[in-house]
């Protein structure tokens, strides 16, 4: 399928890794302008050599001047933004019973807050033009919360409620907001997971990575790219009337509706 997003742009902050590498991967291959975007500055601006119209720009969302420095990297080199992807890395594991004050905002900041930051720096211009694209990268814990991730199952939750709220505003203007939640996806972040979960059961990490395979219908953790995949359809014309979606990439792994 033709995707149609030759000279469209993009944002992909935290692409100097997983998930974020793989969209930013993604949408290049298929013809986009690509700003990548994370606290390390050398692995991105390598990265984005290798993708030929791409650009890689240093920057922490945590300072709340990030966002504005993304948009105009991004209208110096290539011109308005049309594609947003919201990613960051995850918080630490825990459980609810443990959580802090402290660790609560913290997690809520980077899940939430500075996600809203970056989209409300590109929503202006998306619907005066009449196209954009909201793609938050989230987690299955939206759906289905995950043991010991309280932090991620909290701060995401508020993201998608946040999300689910601005796409009925901005579905007129032409713009879709969606988010994809990945399952277990082989990155180094699952990886140190089941390393966390192996050192909780007494077991090794590959022990650990057997059990959650067995819970996935598919037989297997998904890869990056079939994750951004589905990232680069909700990005093209295509999915122009898939909006406030929450769409799974988990080998069938929540078994909800």
């Amino acid at each position: 399928m033709d995707t149609a997003l030759d000279g469209r742009t993009a944002v992909v902050p935290g692409s100097s890794g997983g998930l974020g590498l793989a969209v930013a991967r993604a949408l290049a291959a298929e013809g986009a302008n690509v700003v990548m975007a994370a606290r390390r500055g050398d692995v991105v601006r390598a990265e984005a050599e290798e993708l030929g119209s791409a650009i890689g720009v240093e920057l922490d969302l945590d300072d709340a001047a990030a966002p504005r420095t993304l948009v105009e990297q991004a209208e110096k080199h290539f011109g308005a933004v049309d594609i947003v992807v919201v990613n960051s890395g995850g918080p630490p594991p825990g459980t609810a019973v443990d959580v802090t004050e402290d660790e609560l905002a913290a997690a809520v900041h980077r899940l939430l807050q500075q996600h809203q930051r970056l989209v409300a720096a590109v929503l202006p211009g998306m619907r005066e033009r009449g196209w954009g694209r909201v793609i938050a990268i989230g987690s299955s814990g939206v759906q289905q919360p995950i043991e010991n991730l309280a932090l991620s199952n909290i701060g995401r939750a508020g993201l998608a409620a946040y999300l689910k709220s601005l796409a009925a505003q901005v579905a007129e203007d032409g713009v879709t907001v969606n988010m994809v939640l990945p399952g277990r996806i082989a990155t180094d972040r699952v990886a140190s997971l089941d390393r966390a979960a192996g050192e909780r059961a007494g077991i090794t990490a590959e022990e650990a990575r057997a059990r959650s395979v067995a819970a996935i219908p598919a037989g297997r953790y998904g890869t990056p790219e079939e994750f951004a995949a589905v990232v680069a359809f909700l990005a093209s014309p295509a999915a122009s009337y898939v909006t406030g979606e929450q769409i799974r990439c988990d080998g069938g792994m929540i078994r909800s509706y």
